[in-house]
């Protein structure tokens, strides 16, 4: 892999292609985790309010979870499973709370 050329350029190998693809998918999952998790700790009820933010959250999770179950070993695929499950768990306890107010 690190002396082949794609078709597309010979200014790359698939080493390189692969390293950079690797990394850039990585900085989308650390984004999501970053954001995410930002604002699961922010004290402000509004992110529950936003059907976008919580059905793009719950868009990217099974998204993930397809993937891991593909392509992944069985660990980033259970602890993506988890994510997905708790996300769930999250948006219902506060549907719950909201309705008891």
């Amino acid at each position: 892999m690190m002396a082949v050329s794609p078709v597309i350029t010979r200014e790359t190998t698939m080493w390189r292609a692969w390293v950079g693809f690797n990394a850039t998918h990585s900085f989308g999952l650390i984004l999501f985790s970053a954001l995410y998790g930002y604002l699961a700790i922010r004290p402000s009820p509004s992110r529950f309010h936003s059907w976008f933010l919580l059905a793009l959250g719950f868009a990217l999770l099974p998204g993930y979870s397809v993937i891991g179950k593909l392509y992944f070993f069985t660990a980033p695929f259970r602890g993506v499973v988890l994510a997905v499950a708790l996300y769930l768990l999250g948006i219902v306890v506060n549907l719950a709370q909201s309705k008891f107010r």
